[in-house]
Parts: C-alpha cells; sequence; structure tokens
C-alpha cells in the first residue's frame, strides 16, 4: 500500500483503486471505472470501479458469513474495544495520506481535511470505550418467581451509505459505533469521493477486524444506493444526505421493514441579539457559512439579526467573508476551497441567480470566481431577504447567506422555526436566560450558544422533522445499532396451568 504522498503536489497519475470485500481490495475486472477530476485542479487524481449489484450481493454475503458465524458480533466488548484503538492510531499514522485524498477528491482545504480526519481518530477511540460499556438493564421487582433483563443486541449487516461533502469525517461518525455494537458493515461512498473509505478496509484490516466485517462497494446512488436500501439481507441502512432521496431510503426499506438511521438536509438559523459580542459573532457566522464551501448540512445559511444591530451587522460579517481565503485546496493558507461537483456548483450559482430575481440585494460575492481549471464561488451574502424565497427556504448546500432582520425574541424564535428542517441551530447573547429559552423552544437536533459547527464524538449528531431519524455519535451511537430484547426468568417452579 501507498501512505507516501506529497501533499504539496498533483499525482502524476491517477490513483486506481479496487473495491473492498472480506478483508481485500477487489481489482475491477471488466467493470468501468469512475475517474474523478480535482474540483479544485481540473486534472484527474482517482478512480474507482463502477461496481454492480452482483458487486453488492458479494459484499453483502461476506458481511453476513461474519455476522452470523460471530467472529465479531460474539466478540467480547473488550476485544473490540482493542481493535478500535488500534484502528484509531492507524487513522493518526495515516493522517497526511487520508487528508491528501480527501482534499484532492473533495475540493476542501487540506488544512481542514487534516484536522476531520484527527477527529476521526477521536471516533474510533471514543467507540472503544463504548463497546465495554454497552450494556441492558434488569428488573428486580417483578415478584419472587420471576427476574427480568433486558439486553442490547447488534442489529446485524449495516448498509452504510455517505455523501461527498464530509467523506471520511461522516464514514467515521458511523462505522466506530457500528463495530462497537457488534453489527458487520457494507459501505457505499458517493461515487466521486470514495478513496478514503476504502483506505479505510486497509487501516481497519491492519488493526485486526476480521475479514468480512467492513466491505466497501463504489459506484452511483442510483444503481447500488437503490439496491442497498432495497437488499432483503440488510438489517438496517444509515444514510446522510438529502431529503428528498431519504424520503426514497424509506419507500425502498419496506421490502423487510429494515432500520433506517436518516441524517438529512438543513436551512439552520444563527440567530444574533443585539445584546451578543457582534465581534465574535459575525466571525463565527461567517464560519458557520463558509466552512467546507457552505457545503455542509449544518451550515448556518439564515441569519436572523436583531433590527437595531442588522445594517451593522451585515456589513461586519461581509466584511469577514472578504478576508477569508478562497484558493488552491492544496495551500495549508486557504480557508474556503472549491465546489465538490459540477453539478453543485451550478446549482449553488443558479440560487445565487434567483436570489437576484426575486429582489434580494447582494452585499457581497455574488458569482463564480476563476482560479484556473477549479469551481470556486464567492462566499455571497444577500439582504432584503424575505420569508417566501427560494434562498431562505431551500437548501442551497454552498457559501450562501440570507439575512433576515428580527424585532423581538418571540419573532427571531418563529423565523428559526419556519422551516422544513430541524438540523442544527446558534444563537448569539450575553443574556443566558434568552439563551435558554432560545434553545429550548427552536426545534432543531443540535444546537450551539456563542459559537458554531463545535463539537466532538461525546455527543449525538442528528435532526428534528424533515432533517432525519434516529441519532450518530455519542453513547446513542451505539445504540442506534442494536435491537432490545426482553428475557423472562422463572425461579423456581412455575404454577401449572393444566391442573
Amino acid at each position: 500500500m501507498d501512505q507516501i504522498v506529497d501533499i504539496k503536489s498533483l499525482p502524476s497519475t491517477p490513483k486506481t483503486f479496487g473495491f473492498f470485500v472480506d478483508g481485500k481490495s477487489v481489482a475491477a475486472g471488466s467493470r468501468s471505472y469512475h475517474e474523478r477530476l480535482s474540483p479544485g485542479h481540473g486534472v484527474a487524481v482517482t478512480r474507482t470501479p463502477k461496481c454492480t449489484k452482483d458487486d453488492l450481493d458479494l459484499a453483502v454475503k461476506a458481511a453476513r458469513r461474519a455476522f452470523e458465524d460471530g467472529r465479531w458480533s460474539r466478540l467480547p466488548g473488550v476485544d473490540r474495544a482493542h481493535v478500535l484503538m488500534r484502528a484509531g492510531q492507524l487513522v493518526r499514522d495515516r493522517l497526511d495520506e487520508l487528508a491528501y485524498w480527501e482534499t484532492l477528491e473533495n475540493g476542501k482545504p487540506i488544512s481542514q481535511a487534516r484536522g476531520e480526519v484527527g477527529a476521526c481518530a477521536d471516533s474510533f477511540e471514543f467507540a472503544a470505550g463504548l463497546a465495554r460499556t454497552l450494556h441492558g438493564d434488569s428488573f428486580n421487582n417483578l415478584g419472587d418467581s420471576m427476574f427480568g433483563v433486558v439486553t442490547r443486541e447488534p442489529i446485524g449487516v449495516v448498509g452504510l451509505i455517505t455523501p461527498w461533502n464530509f467523506p471520511f469525517l461522516i464514514l467515521c461518525e458511523r462505522v466506530p459505533y457500528i463495530l462497537a455494537a457488534g453489527c458487520t458493515i457494507v459501505a457505499k461512498p458517493s461515487e466521486v469521493t470514495s478513496a478514503t473509505t476504502l483506505i479505510l478496509g486497509e487501516i481497519l484490516t491492519e488493526a485486526g477486524l476480521p475479514d468480512g466485517c467492513y466491505n466497501v462497494v463504489t459506484g452511483s446512488g442510483s444503481t447500488i444506493g437503490q439496491a442497498m436500501t432495497e437488499h432483503l439481507d440488510i438489517d438496517m441502512v444509515s444514510f446522510t444526505g438529502s431529503t428528498a432521496v431519504g424520503r426514497s431510503c424509506v419507500e425502498a426499506a419496506g421490502g423487510n421493514f429494515k432500520k433506517l438511521a436518516l441524517e438529512l438536509g438543513g436551512k439552520n438559523p444563527q440567530i444574533v441579539f443585539a445584546d451578543a459580542d457582534l465581534e465574535d459573532a459575525a466571525d463565527g457566522v461567517a464560519f458557520g457559512i463558509g466552512f467546507n464551501t457552505g457545503q455542509c448540512c449544518v451550515s448556518g445559511s439564515r441569519l436572523i439579526v436583531e433590527r437595531s444591530v442588522a445594517t451593522k451587522f451585515e456589513q461586519m460579517v461581509a466584511a469577514k467573508l472578504a478576508k477569508a481565503k478562497v484558493g488552491d485546496p492544496l495551500d495549508p493558507t486557504t480557508q474556503i476551497g472549491a465546489i465538490t461537483t459540477t453539478a453543485q456548483n451550478t446549482t449553488i450559482l443558479n440560487y445565487i441567480d434567483k436570489g437576484k430575481s426575486e429582489g434580494a440585494r447582494v452585499v457581497c460575492g455574488g458569482g463564480a470566481l476563476d482560479f484556473g481549471g477549479g469551481q470556486y464561488i464567492a462566499p455571497t451574502l444577500f439582504g432584503d431577504v424575505t420569508g417566501s424565497m427560494a434562498i431562505a427556504r431551500e437548501e442551497i448546500f454552498g457559501p450562501v447567506l440570507a439575512v433576515m432582520p428580527f424585532d423581538t425574541e418571540e419573532e427571531a424564535i418563529a423565523l428559526a422555526n419556519d422551516t422544513v428542517y430541524g438540523l442544527a441551530a446558534s444563537v448569539w447573547t450575553k443574556n443566558i436566560d434568552k439563551a435558554l429559552n432560545v434553545t429550548r423552544r427552536v426545534r432543531a437536533g443540535r444546537f450551539w450558544v456563542n459559537t458554531t459547527l463545535a463539537g466532538g464524538p461525546e455527543l449525538p449528531l442528528g435532526g428534528f422533522k424533515q432533517s432525519g431519524w434516529g441519532r450518530e455519535a455519542g453513547s446513542y451511537g451505539i445504540e442506534e445499532y442494536t435491537q432490545i430484547k426482553s428475557v423472562h426468568i422463572e425461579i423456581g417452579k412455575r404454577q401449572p396451568w393444566v391442573r
């Protein structure tokens, strides 16, 4: 395996990967390849197989064998923990390599990618502890003749479908917990960002994970992803992506009533009160929309700001966005990289045009940037936005921020909740009573006070309303991949029914 990369240079030729089944990389053979162009540079960087439904069946069979024979599912928690801890260290050992391929395929800044890979190692180490502490419950209150036990058991074979915006981070917010629970995995990354998901197969095998417990099939969502949600021998699917595709997952999962965990879209509010530290809030709001070029389901894309400071604050945010460095993702000083796909680049630019045509005012940005061969969009701030505009209601998934003023706390809460989504929210204020009231009343699965996009593996991820089902990470993350069994134990001799 090639672990040495020059993180400052493009590869001379695209790296070719196989898919990963039963502990081994499988060459594409007669299958065609998806050749990935770096969105930041416009040159080919990776080639991954376009897998078929037969390939998926092969991977599911490997995962089923590994689950049923107990090589992992019946292993003591301490043994699972040792493997997960070792995997975390190996992720750290290969941090630069993982960050490099993540940056080339996704277009995110290399400094951001390095931070994300480090966080992924943290997730493996945290989940290792959960593997040792997962437990059920007991009931000693059923009378002298009965004792009750509730156990948690691994749910089985899990299909894991991950998106292109955080290919390795989202993968590692799930894989360690799924494995800690004792399940086996068939993963399908986005076809445009598959490299790090495949490299994780090498890492887990080296860490001591038994063959068949982690498998990867690459290819399109319409072919492999759809087949995965329909597959009758997959017990659960975890999907991260758009609400529209999440809805199709719900329909497809009905064949065997498989469990679903869904982290879907968001149109997340950043609520700024006049009493906030405005300089800090402006920096946080700019970070919240600029991070990962706004291609982030929890990005703060609606700025709901108290009217008395709205004009001033709008200019403060615009100044911050103007200073943020947009450019080559391999440059360690870059803060905002490239747009990941051509389709998404077009979508974002169309939303910017729609905002203009609907009467919103461009405060800064407002179009594409030319850096020679890549796809870049200037961070864009719209003022004079009304709640009926598309840029205020629809998930753009790009660096576009819509500003809406409010006069009262009640109005701020109403504006924040005026969406079909409920994934995340932030509030900026020095008043703790105000912060707690807003936190309690805004319907969102993740909430930040005087910060945004912060966190670690200890706290769960997930949404309200049309932003998803279930929770990932934290202690809830391992429980999500278990099922509960009630056991009734008769003490002594039961009373006869037939007399």
